[in-house]
């Protein structure tokens, strides 16, 4: 199994901003391409009021501040100097579906959407959608927003596929800010088989890769749920990848690098439940040579010498 995919945390809205620009950006896509990376996602273009291009939509219609650089331009620069494929992560309101206006949620999202496709549709490494509202259960309209918003932006764009990258509602589903590295009344594979059934019945032809995220259950229940995954996403038409974590979902201080042997352990697992591509969130922060945690740099040369065994 190889991670051939990263998410870009450009808003940084629970880990700390590394303050990089394009020369250090630069130097990053070239160590996502020496590790195998040829995809990377922008995990969303705006959150709350902070943007990562000068939208005129989000501008005027949510007050958000203007950013002194335009990031998706420049992601989109250098996935085409470094052939990777960008897919671009649509604008979370975190309040709009929070509260349970769904609608209000889609309407705003496709006014982005026109905005980014007019901006950068032209560019050759513009590959696909990132529906950047993310869920576990389904609560709400959450159906109904993943399906209006990936029909919308293949609509836009000739057909261009779309990705969401839910979560599992397991024991390490706990906030940041909370001391305990696990919680009660979880979700059994049972429940979660049988709400993700429904979803995926209601998002078939419109999403097209489902990555879940992999931190969210114990290590010995995972490759269960990996296993009910891909079976519903086979059922309905959906390619199954998993979102391979490099943060460490077991530590009291959130977040950090996560352990070799713990990502070597989910990725074998993964493997085992018959995954062929793996994304991770993220490699800038938790894997990248240059990050502001040392230990990041580390688990890159651990990653490298576990490469030079799969060749």
């Amino acid at each position: 199994m190889r991670i051939k995919g990263t998410f870009l945390d450009e808003i940084s809205h629970d880990i700390p901003h590394q303050n990089w620009g394009e020369a250090e950006w630069d130097r990053d896509f070239g160590y996502m391409r020496e590790a195998g990376i040829d995809t990377v996602i922008l995990i969303r273009c705006g959150y709350r009021r902070w943007q990562t291009f000068p939208s005129r939509v989000l501008t005027a219609e949510e007050g958000c501040y203007e950013p002194p650089v335009d990031l998706v331009d420049m992601f989109l620069r250098l996935s085409d100097k470094w052939g990777m494929n960008f897919w671009f992560g649509l604008y979370d309101s975190g309040k709009y579906w929070d509260r349970g206006e769904y609608e209000q949620e889609v309407a705003l999202n496709k006014r982005v959407i026109d905005e980014a496709w007019s901006r950068y549709g032209h560019c050759k490494s513009f590959a696909g959608w990132y529906i950047s509202q993310e869920c576990s259960r389904n609560t709400g309209k959450i159906v109904d927003l993943y399906a209006s918003l990936g029909r919308y932006c293949k609509e836009v764009s000739g057909g261009l596929p779309t990705m969401i990258s839910p979560y599992i509602d397991g024991s390490k589903n706990v906030s940041q800010y909370n001391a305990s590295t696990s919680k009660e009344n979880v979700v059994t594979l049972e429940s979660h088989e049988r709400e993700w059934d429904a979803i995926f019945a209601g998002i078939q032809g419109a999403v097209d890769i489902v990555a879940f995220q992999d931190g969210h259950v114990a290590y010995d229940e995972l490759v269960d749920f990996l296993k009910v995954n891909k079976k519903l996403a086979d059922r309905y038409g959906l390619e199954c990848w998993t979102n391979s974590e490099t943060f460490d979902r077991d530590m009291p201080i959130k977040f950090l690098p996560i352990k070799w042997e713990k990502l070597r352990l989910k990725m074998g697992l993964a493997a085992q439940a018959g995954y062929r591509n793996a994304i991770t969130f993220e490699f800038s922060h938790f894997m990248s040579p240059q990050s502001a945690y040392l230990q990041a740099g580390h688990l890159y040369d651990r990653y490298m010498e576990y490469l030079k065994t799969l060749e």
